[in-house]
């Protein structure tokens, strides 16, 4: 499978002891350092090369996820991902940022 996909990611997870919170917060960060998005809160995206690489990562996502709540990937093409409908609200300033780096192919 060729071209640009993305992949998503949607999590709740439990933050009401202080040693949730701070698995959230590692989870977090994992997120971020791994490249994803923040869309919405518990709702992250990443920019992903091949179906391969997007595969990866939804294994490197699987490997870092707290014990408990609920964590879901999804892998969409950027065609998918580019027509997605905003219903209420507007893209973030971190979508914003993302989208105008553009993709290119050499």
């Amino acid at each position: 499978m060729a071209g640009f996909m993305r992949v998503m990611v949607f999590f709740d997870l439990p933050v009401k002891k202080k040693s949730e919170r701070k698995k959230y917060t590692v989870f977090r960060r994992f997120l971020l350092n791994d490249g994803f998005t923040m869309m919405q809160y518990s709702v992250y995206s990443r920019l992903c090369n091949s179906y391969e690489n997007a595969e990866m990562h939804c294994k490197r996502v699987k490997a870092n996820i707290p014990p408990k709540g609920s964590v879901r990937a999804l892998i969409i093409t950027e065609k998918q991902f580019a027509g997605m409908k905003f219903l209420v609200g507007k893209k973030s300033f971190s979508e914003k940022n993302e989208s105008s780096q553009g993709v290119f192919v050499f």
